[in-house]
């Protein structure tokens, strides 16, 4: 397939480097070191100029293109991008945007703007912001097959009661398969007798109600579904699309907002919320709101600074759990390593969308892990597939990769899978893998 990018930043950089070990890939940035840079980075063909130009486009030969894929920090650079490639072609178009108003435009027909689909980042941050706190002891929480399926990460700190026990002794869940351990930098696939280690991630994969039941074992103290009192610090986008996304789900958050407009505006959006105007960087008046008696603290500031120094806050005052919006994924790890239990990063959860949706019609589903050190995919098995009439355990041995079989679901029905398991045409599988693996499971699928 071949795909044209325009941007190379975070987003654009992330989805290139997953398709180019299998596709024709061109990258478009008006930086010229960046595009330089990226060429031998990750071994595609980069131009610099301006993606929205007809001559950078027709240079790039979009034309001949399947897929274009407009990546830039700028929504409406994006958009006219998208548009400027169908007056040349018909590729498939994929737009980022941050604006849930221009996601909510292209609702209407699925086709404004020349975008064929389109990712709202604000969104699909504030989403991954309320998965996690409806789980509160994970760091990482993704459905697979329509809901029947959960996947959850799982830091295990030296307090939990999982740390020291071995896989087979945590695992006392009929629906629940343990499918990777990342211990540092190293990835690996856990046997019963692994000793789960504090400072471990643990990928889990199963029913909800069993990922639900382990992340009790991991954290009793933070029972999942107890997270009923809610601060959130920001009334930027995403600040806003959480609140409402929780209001949905009957809770009644708290939001602290500086700006007088603002704060009067969120009021009135949010009927369930209970709206504060105030500097949320007085201590005085976050331990005066109780704001350490709060399940979770979600920083949702316009600038990765302010998040961090009032996660720092929040955690000093003493909340339990802190989920921060990191919009520079290099800091991801400065803020996980002070202490705050999770940062999400909206750049990487868009590329994380934009390239399940291009690997759509190989996998259903897709979440990358750790920086793309592995990737749980949910696979459909057809009648052509080298997997199907074969158990799990021969499937497993034959494919020389590192590969766990995390759930399966026929026809409508969960299945655990055993190594005596055989796999029929038409099941849905979610399998735990190594990236580098990732393309030869595929092929077999």
């Amino acid at each position: 397939m071949r795909t044209v990018i325009v941007g190379a930043g975070e987003v654009g950089t992330s989805i290139a480097r997953s398709l180019a070990p299998a596709h024709d890939v061109v990258v478009i940035d008006v930086d010229a070191d960046r595009a330089e840079q990226l060429k031998y980075e990750l071994d595609v063909m980069t131009l610099s100029g301006d993606g929205t130009s007809l001559s950078v486009l027709r240079a790039a030969d979009v034309a001949s293109t399947d897929l274009f894929i407009a990546s830039t920090d700028d929504d409406r650079t994006n958009l006219v991008a998208a548009e400027t490639a169908k007056t040349l072609a018909d590729p498939f178009t994929i737009a980022r945007t941050k604006s849930v108003e221009y996601l909510r435009t292209w609702e209407l027909t699925r086709a404004a703007f020349g975008v064929d689909f389109m990712v709202c980042s604000d969104l699909l941050s504030a989403e991954n912001v309320v998965r996690v706190v409806g789980l509160p002891s994970a760091v990482d929480v993704d459905p697979f097959a329509e809901g029947l399926v959960q996947m959850a990460e799982f830091e295990i700190d030296a307090h939990s009661p999982v740390a020291g026990q071995t896989v087979a002794e945590a695992d006392r869940f009929e629906s629940l398969t343990f499918a990777g351990l990342f211990r540092g930098d190293e990835l690996f696939l856990p046997r019963g007798d692994t000793t789960i280690e504090a400072g471990d991630r643990a990928v889990v994969i199963g029913s909800p109600g069993s990922v639900q039941a382990f992340a009790s074992d991991v954290a009793p103290e933070s029972t999942p579904g107890d997270a009923d009192e809610i601060v959130i610090i920001g009334g930027s986008q995403i600040g806003y699309q959480t609140a409402r996304l929780l209001e949905e789900r009957s809770l009644s958050p708290r939001l602290i907002e500086q700006d007088h407009d603002r704060a009067r505006e969120l009021a009135e959006m949010l009927p369930n919320t209970v709206v504060m105007e105030h500097d949320a960087t007085d201590t005085e008046f976050l331990a005066r709101e109780h704001v350490d008696e709060a399940d979770i603290v979600v920083a949702a500031l316009d600038s990765d600074e302010r998040n961090l120094l009032v996660s720092v806050l929040a955690k000093r005052l003493g909340t339990d759990r802190v989920v921060a919006i990191v919009d520079n994924g290099e800091y991801v790890t400065l803020f996980e390593e002070i202490g705050i239990d999770v940062a999400i990063n909206p750049r990487q959860v868009t590329a994380e969308e934009i390239t399940r949706f291009t690997h759509s019609g190989i996998a259903e589903n897709i979440a990358v892990l750790e920086g793309d050190q592995a990737e749980v995919l949910e696979l459909k098995l057809t009648d052509a597939s080298e997997l199907v009439d074969r158990p799990i355990s021969e499937v497993a041995s034959g494919l020389e990769a590192d590969v766990v079989f995390g759930a399966i679901t026929r026809g409508g029905t969960l299945i655990t899978p055993r190594g005596d398991t055989e796999l029929c045409a038409g099941d849905h599988i979610v399998v735990f893998v190594e990236t580098a693996f990732v393309e030869k499971l595929t092929a077999m699928a």
